[in-house]
């Protein structure tokens, strides 16, 4: 029977949509000239336009220079466009250029909405290539419009933003836009073909191969070449395909390729050393009629089913492989696959720019980008996962930003520990440390499964900045005690008996591992760069008993010599130093607290650690994937923490490093990284490098720092009286009181948050402004420079009548009885409005009626979160910054209550650390920002710290106790806090309960005593003293909720 001539199989169960056809592409620009084009570009970039000969006639030439390091510009044009159902946009592109961010853009009649393709770091092609966008392709960037459907554009944009820098040179040709008619095929269902050498030789009907019944096949009994051909009856979008074959007959090879037109084929995967029963093929972006499977075996092939999919499947890698995991056992991929949110934290050295990220389930990154280590065991016949198991997260000793994840199966325990140790930047070493304990009653025998994976730890769901999830990895070899992964090398200790390598497209390692072994492969090249590999180690384990591992993979090309011949002891050495770096680094303050507050100091402590490790050389920064970039907004207020906490050297690097980016015309960049200075206006940060460098002057007395830091200082004022300018016209001083509302304040800008849909007058930016031109005021007194000082202060002043006129028109025409955000929304942000308490230190000036109701409707915001009451959907824990707001308003109680709140959302909590997004369904695949988020973090320190110290900046006075709970202060053994740093010195007090509703309170340090002295406020719950002595003498001088005194060293004895 000859199948080939005899049977064309007609699919019936899939039926695919397909393209019936186009329309006629509209030529939308030739590039003849540069009419029309208009050149954008930000400060720092260059950008000239010209004609070169191009693919048609001439083409536009796009010459860009990033002599700044980073920024963007581009070149835009007047095209008005309205979308039918599908459509392609299409260009022909190359370019003389390093990778950079290549950006493709449609904007709005108003120009605020944008959408578009956003291509980063970018490899230009050197040769004229046709570049298509489809309709899917496209996605909304930014705007405040609700309906972020694309349905009418008024511009059109190409941009080049920096990622590498440098410069450079593209060329754009025939840009193309057209309608695509999406029709279902009408009649004509797809064909199945069976061919080979002899089709006599198949047995079963083409029709198996699509009945989504895997009982049945059709087999090629004959050794050697067959293949199948699949006519989709039309030209089709298609995403690729899943083979499942004959556990028995699999071909040892296969090619696919696919036609348009049955006559030229193209090469779509080829596979090599098939050894997996099912193979997953991805074909992103594919268009054919004819799809092809040429298959070569010894013995024969058997083929279950074949099945089509759509272009969803493979719309990227990462999508690609939650379709492969949806059709596996869950634990065998990351759980991020599942489409599970995944959480993580950091590990580093201090001030390195390398970093590694682990994973709630222990698997852990070994750099940003870059391949991951997961742990799996085989047990009683049976492969253990991350799904299998009780998973615990902890640090050392609870505190120390060193991270452990522990598996729990049945009492046997493994414990993998994550951390690195060496020079920053020049020789340090990423270790981990697995521990293999049998807490059961019986022995136990089985195997150690650890596999070196093309993911990350940051799930695919974090796409600022970089993409997480799948990380490419080509080449896997081992060689002794050492496998080189990459470019990257792991060194192991000697229990780790046998590394195997493979291909995705052979067999992933976790379908070697579910059969309890590794492949006897050492070395493999995935041309699809996605290679893994796998140890194996068997273990027998009497009760009681603990193996170990180790791995150490270098971050740089220097290493320790160590490592060529890795020994557990070794990595156990390494970790004991660690320990006792951070704890000397870390516990600069001693809390001597009762048991309930542990949890509290240690998440301080912890955040202290991960701002340190998230720091890259002098830049402080919130995270280090999507936020690895240096804010001055993060670092001001992170560095403030940083010196409550007792740290000066990083904070007078980071002063010094920052203000050299500073513009020539004083205006201080919101944000530097390695390109550079980003010339984005955000105009909070120009009173932020004055916050900062006061605030570093206040905790050290480092006159010379602010003399030579003072040119940075007068530069930013006089930036700030620039940008008063624009809104101290007559037009602004005389409108109505919706006008008047911007007078004399600061343009809008997107620095805060909820702006960056389209830029606002912010208050945010205009109190760190009011903060800023006090500091500045006060810096030119300190350095001598009366002339300034005089010229500072009257601006300060001018401004804060600005500023409260502004506020009070806002409230006024926007019939609220709230500080609001910003001028023009009115909107309600209590998490915004608390800088002005903290830093700014304007509560006395803020009206008394406004700033109440603004903090109790936030906080009833926050209770009925709490209750269930609200339902609600996501927050950002920034948020922890009200809990000082509440100290400032001597309302401790309801800062606790905030307390509570927020510790409980941190994820997981042993990590102590908080993302920059909460997303009340927990597993969720959502962004959220950074883990650890250490701008939240340093929030939480700035924050936690008012309950034991500040300083009330409008009085001079040096706040002590005003968040002590009633049962810290009634604990038996007393209560104490030794040197916590202010801006008078080291200050340590203790609190001890003595009986008959007496508390002894002594207090000393300190270097030079606060202008008007002392307070003890919110003592007790609040409640009137009846008697107060001080050193031995009776005092007056206290109330309910304030009891003063005005030297050190002090004894107070406080009666009840």
């Amino acid at each position: 029977m000859n199948l080939l001539k005899n049977y064309i199989f007609f699919i019936t169960m899939i039926l695919l949509p397909a393209w019936a056809g186009y329309a006629q592409p509209q030529l939308l620009e030739a590039f003849e000239d540069t009419a029309g084009w208009a050149i954008y570009a930000s400060e720092g970039v260059e950008i000239t336009i010209s004609n070169a000969e191009g693919v048609k006639g001439k083409c536009l030439r796009l010459d860009y220079n990033f002599t700044k390091g980073s920024g963007y510009g581009g070149i835009q044009k007047l095209i008005p466009l309205k979308y039918p159902e599908n459509y392609r946009f299409s260009f022909s592109l190359k370019g003389e250029s390093p990778s950079n961010n290549f950006e493709f853009k449609l904007a709005d009649k108003s120009g605020d909405n944008v959408w578009w393709v956003n291509k980063r770091n970018y490899e230009f092609p050197t040769d004229w290539k046709k570049i298509s966008y489809k309709k899917r392709h496209i996605g909304f960037a930014w705007g405040p419009v609700e309906n972020k459907a694309l349905f009418a554009t008024e511009r059109l944009e190409f941009t080049i933003a920096s990622f590498n820098g440098g410069k450079g040179t593209i060329y754009l040709d025939e840009l193309t836009f057209e309608e695509l008619k999406y029709e279902k095929n009408k009649g004509m269902a797809p064909a199945v073909f069976l061919e080979g050498i002899s089709s006599d030789n198949w047995e079963g009907l083409p029709g198996n191969l699509t009945d989504s019944d895997l009982s049945s096949s059709v087999v090629y009994r004959a050794g050697g070449k067959t293949s199948v051909k699949i006519d989709l009856g039309s030209l089709t979008e298609l995403g690729g395909m899943v083979i499942n074959w004959g556990d028995k007959l699999k071909p040892r090879s296969f090619i696919v390729t696919g036609s348009e037109d049955d006559n030229e084929y193209t090469e779509l995967a080829v596979v090599e050393n098939l050894q997996h029963n099912k193979s997953w093929i991805a074909v992103p972006d594919a268009e054919y009629r004819y799809l092809r499977i040429s298959a070569e075996s010894e013995a024969g092939t058997e083929i279950k089913e074949i099945r089509i999919e759509k272009p969803e499947f493979s719309l990227n890698p990462n999508r690609f492989f939650i379709n492969v995991a949806k059709e596996n056992r869950d634990g065998l991929f990351p759980r991020y696959f599942s489409e599970q949110k995944s959480y993580w934290t950091v590990t580093g050295v201090s001030g390195d720019v390398k970093e590694s990220l682990m994973n709630e389930d222990g698997l852990f990154e070994t750099d940003k980008l870059s391949f991951s280590l997961e742990p799996f065991l085989f047990l009683d016949g049976r492969l253990i996962t991350r799904n299998d198991v009780k998973l615990n997260q902890t640090l050392e000793d609870d505190y120390i930003p060193v991270p452990s994840v522990t598996w729990d199966y049945k009492g046997l325990q493994l414990k993998t520990t994550v951390f690195a140790e060496g020079t920053a930047n020049v020789n340090s070493v990423l270790y981990a440390l697995y521990e293999l304990r049998n807490n059961s009653q019986k022995a136990v025998n089985g195997k150690f499964l650890n596999a070196v994976r093309p993911f990350q730890a940051n799930p695919y769901y974090q796409e600022l900045n970089m993409t997480g999830g799948v990380a490419r990895l080509q080449k896997i070899s081992s060689e002794g005690k050492k496998i080189t992964a990459g470019s990257k090398s792991i060194f192991f200790t000697d229990r780790f008996a046998k590394f195997g390598a493979t291909c995705f497209s052979s067999k992933d390692i976790a379908f070697w591992f579910e059969e309890g072994k590794v492949p006897d492969t050492k070395s493999v090249e995935d041309p699809g760069g996605l290679a893994s590999g796998g140890f194996e180690s068997e273990f027998h384990l009497l009760p009681g008993e603990a193996v170990y591992y180790a791995v150490a993979i270098p971050f740089y090309g220097e290493f320790p010599a160590e490592l060529q011949n890795l020994e557990v002891k070794y990595v156990q050495d390494k970790l004991a130093g660690v320990k006792k770096f951070w704890k000397d680094a870390l516990n600069h303050i001693t809390y001597n607290l009762p048991p309930d507050a542990g949890e509290l100091i240690n998440t301080v402590r912890s955040n202290i650690g991960y701002i340190l490790i998230n720091r890259d050389k002098a830049g402080i920064q919130p995270g280090s994937r999507s936020y690895e970039r240096s804010w001055i907004r993060d670092g001001a207020l992170t560095s403030a923490a940083l010196l409550k906490m007792g740290l000066r050297s990083e904070i007078k690097e980071f002063i010094n490093w920052y203000s050299s980016y500073q513009f020539a015309n004083g205006k201080v960049p919101c944000v530097v990284d390695s390109r550079g200075a980003d010339p984005v206006p955000e105009h909070d940060s120009h009173g932020e490098l004055i916050y900062l460098i006061k605030q570093y002057f206040n905790f050290t007395g480092d006159t010379l720092l602010l003399k030579e830091r003072f040119s940075n200082v007068a530069g930013a004022v006089s930036y700030l009286k620039e940008l008063t300018a624009e809104r101290s016209t007559d037009h602004f001083k005389y409108g109505n009181d919706s006008v008047r509302a911007y007078y004399g304040i600061l343009p809008e800008s997107i620095s805060h948050e909820g702006y960056s849909d389209k830029p606002m007058h912010s208050y945010w930016d205009n109190f760190f402004a009011m903060k800023g031109l006090k500091d500045a005021a006060d810096i030119a007194k300190i350095t001598g420079n009366k002339e300034k000082a005089e010229e500072f202060a009257a601006f300060r002043d001018e401004f804060r009548e600005n500023l409260y006129n502004s506020i009070r028109l806002a409230v006024k025409t926007r019939k609220i009885n709230y500080i609001p955000g910003c001028v023009e929304k009115g909107d309600f942000d209590a998490t915004s409005t608390t800088i002005a308490i903290y830093p700014c230190n304007e509560l006395k000036n803020m009206p008394p009626d406004l700033t109440k109701n603004t903090f109790d409707k936030y906080f009833q915001f926050t209770e009925e979160r709490r209750s269930g009451k609200l339902d609600w959907i996501n927050y950002t824990p920034y948020e922890v910054r009200t809990i000082g707001s509440f100290i400032f308003l001597d309302q401790p109680e309801r800062a606790h209550r905030l307390v509570d709140f927020f510790m409980n959302d941190r994820r997981p909590h042993g990590w102590n650390h908080w993302a920059e997004v909460v997303w009340k369904d927990y597993r969720l695949p959502r962004f959220i920002g950074d883990m650890p988020h250490t701008w939240v973090g340093s929030d939480f320190i700035n924050a936690v710290r008012t309950f034991f110290v500040y300083e009330n900046e409008l009085e001079n006075t040096l706040v002590i106790g005003a968040g002590l709970k009633k049962s810290w202060i009634d604990y038996e053994k007393g209560i104490s806090v030794e040197n916590l740093p202010t801006y008078y010195g080291d200050l340590s007090w203790k609190i001890k309960k003595t009986g008959n509703g007496t508390y002894r309170v002594e207090v000393s340090g300190l270097n030079r005593m606060p202008a008007e002295g002392f307070e003890i406020r919110n003592f007790n719950e609040s409640k009137m003293p009846v008697k107060v002595t001080v050193n031995g003498k009776n005092s007056s001088d206290f109330t309910n909720n304030r009891i003063k005194f005005y030297s050190l060293p002090a004894i107070l004895e406080i009666t009840y």
